[in-house]
């Protein structure tokens, strides 16, 4: 393993744990002004996939989208101010922390209807195509996306057209409250594979150096060899589905699940960078923070218009 690239990716990683642990504090006061999906345990995922991909870049994200967001590059200050719901933020204050966009910076947006980002990352890895462009098209869903006929309809015009996108499945083992086994009559990579897209395998999200590692051949690949491929990578969320709270009462998952997922968590165990890097980030994160709390609201001639 590459020290240098551990580190750096470790950094990136522990921002976004922080970034989340900061919005568990804040949720209870109401200042942020929407629902939240929470990325908490998934860091890695996000920032292995990321690291190979450049601002040109298009990435289609879920409404889990904390991550990927930060992640791809999106600014700090206009994430926490699009949370508070003021002007200042990446959407003017008027989506929240489920509809994120960051396009100076190839992140394209989220939405909270489940698989919409993948008709959308194929739209636009069509129009690359077709215009030529030297970009790289990724597309971020659950596993729950792939019960949506949507999904099946864009594998087959993916492998039809050899579309220049990436799909990855962001498997944190539930779909709200259920598990694959309880929803899926299939194979998920199996399914994938019949319509002859190649499939890779990521069994630890918590390994980002291994990701981060496939994703820099698969860019190299798809600059040589354009055609979608599908990325399956198995991760955990700690928290409830939506919001800050644990949801082990209700009865779907027991907590010795977590306490063995942590137990191999970097971000948990390496307490050397840990203790390197925490204060640095805090100390960004507070001004963020601070540049939401005293950022405007939209006024009301902000209703019917955007820039």
């Amino acid at each position: 393993m590459e020290s240098g690239l551990y580190e750096q990716l470790f950094y990136k990683a522990l921002r976004i744990r922080l970034v989340e642990e900061k919005i568990i504090e804040l949720y209870p006061s109401d200042k942020i002004q929407s629902p939240v999906h929470l990325s908490l345990g998934q860091e890695g995922v996000a920032v292995g996939v990321c690291e190979h991909l450049l601002p040109g870049d298009l990435l289609f994200s879920t409404c889990r989208s904390h991550s990927w967001y930060l992640a791809k590059g999106g600014d700090l200050k206009a994430f926490f101010a699009e949370l508070y719901g003021k002007q200042s933020g990446c959407c003017k204050g008027k989506g929240g922390s489920m509809h994120l966009a960051a396009p100076e910076v190839g992140f394209m947006g989220t939405s909270a209807v489940v698989a919409s980002s993948i008709p959308h990352a194929l739209g636009a890895a069509l129009a690359v195509r077709r215009l030529q462009k030297d970009k790289l098209v990724v597309t971020v869903f659950g596993d729950g996306a792939t019960e949506e006929g949507v999904f099946h309809e864009s594998l087959n015009l993916a492998a039809l057209y050899r579309l220049p996108v990436i799909l990855i499945c962001e498997d944190n083992g539930f779909a709200m409250h259920t598990r694959p086994e309880q929803k899926h009559s299939y194979d998920l990579c199996s399914l994938v594979a019949s319509y002859g897209i190649q499939i890779y395998r990521v069994p630890d999200g918590r390994d980002f150096v291994t990701l981060s590692e496939l994703m820099s051949g698969l860019v190299l690949l798809m600059k040589t060899s354009p055609g979608p491929r599908f990325v399956w990578v198995k991760t955990y969320r700690w928290k409830e589905h939506v919001g800050v709270g644990e949801d082990y009462d209700v009865g779907y998952r027991e907590k010795a699940e977590l306490e063995a997922w942590l137990a191999r968590d970097p971000l948990c165990i390496d307490t050397d960078l840990i203790a390197k890097y925490t204060n640095k980030i805090k100390t960004e994160i507070e001004e963020a923070v601070a540049f939401a709390e005293a950022a405007p609201f939209p006024t009301e001639g902000e209703l019917y218009t955007y820039e």
